[in-house]
């Protein structure tokens, strides 16, 4: 080992030290906060009410989503059915208010002066701010996806699952379809919480960006259901949210799925640096 190592290691030890330590301190303050709790608690909600109104309903084939009418086949199936009734909204929304909070909700009540008084730098701050807003939006889709699962295996069973082109595979290969599905669409929420985080560093009300993530997720759906605007709905951030079905393909369509994937990629790479533009010679105040 050279003096340049010896010198230099200390130095990254601490900072990488920092860096675990903040982010670990920043999912107890998301993970802790009763609201958020509130939120995860409604996230639930939903695929026990989708479970429990197929299994009192009488089923009528040929009626409704893929997913909806394939429940009574498989109990994964509500996972998937809960996925693609909450990406229109409570999914988003729940992204949204940790996003919209990281930085403003910091500012609004104080802190944000004090964390960059410590030994982290600005850079470094909105790296782990990102972070935890991705680790979050996972863990909140893959909690909707483990309900959604045990509760409909509970209620409907499992077994073979027939996939959307008509194949059957067994319950291992369908539980690491619903995986993949789960993460396909975590890294997609993810994208739109790093909108957010861009917005949370440009005001101090911690609400208002949270409502503007919303109307953007809003907005990108309606204009991805405009037909005259085809040329516009590759790039929105939600035009390929759907494609999380295509797991379910015998064999997996990948093309989509791989779009959806740079796309979310490049949401979050323009708009991080776009926070730390901003973020980078803002006037902290609170």
């Amino acid at each position: 080992m050279s003096a340049a190592d010896v010198s230099i290691a200390p130095a990254e030890r601490p900072l990488r030290h920092i860096s675990a330590r903040f982010l670990r301190s920043e999912l107890r303050l998301i993970f802790g906060r009763r609201r958020n709790q509130a939120g995860m608690g409604i996230l639930a909600v939903v695929p026990i009410i989708i479970a429990i109104a197929v299994k009192v309903s009488t089923p009528r084939p040929g009626r409704g989503p893929d997913f909806l009418s394939s429940i009574t086949s498989n109990g994964l199936f509500v996972a998937l059915a809960a996925l693609s009734i909450e990406l229109g909204l409570f999914l988003p929304l729940a992204v949204g208010t940790i996003a919209g909070d990281s930085v403003a909700g910091e500012a609004n009540i104080g802190t944000l002066r004090y964390l960059l008084t410590v030994p982290v730098h600005r850079t470094r701050l909105l790296a782990v701010k990102l972070a935890a807003i991705t680790i979050f939006s996972l863990v909140a889709t893959v909690w909707v996806s483990l309900v959604g699962a045990v509760v409909g295996v509970a209620l409907f069973g499992g077994g073979e699952m027939t996939l959307l082109s008509g194949t059957q595979i067994g319950m291992g290969s369908a539980v690491l379809r619903l995986a993949m599905a789960t993460l396909y669409l975590g890294l997609c929420f993810a994208s739109l919480g790093a909108i957010g985080l861009f917005i949370s560093t440009l005001t101090e009300q911690p609400i208002g960006a949270t409502i503007a993530v919303v109307i953007i997720n809003v907005l990108s759906f309606i204009l991805d259901s405009i037909p005259q605007l085809s040329w516009l709905h590759e790039w929105l951030p939600t035009h390929w949210w759907m494609s999380f079905g295509d797991v379910l393909r015998d064999p997996v369509a990948w093309g989509d799925l791989t779009r959806g994937l740079l796309t979310a990629a490049g949401y979050m790479l323009v708009f991080w640096l776009a926070a730390w533009a901003r973020f980078s010679d803002k006037d902290v105040t609170g």
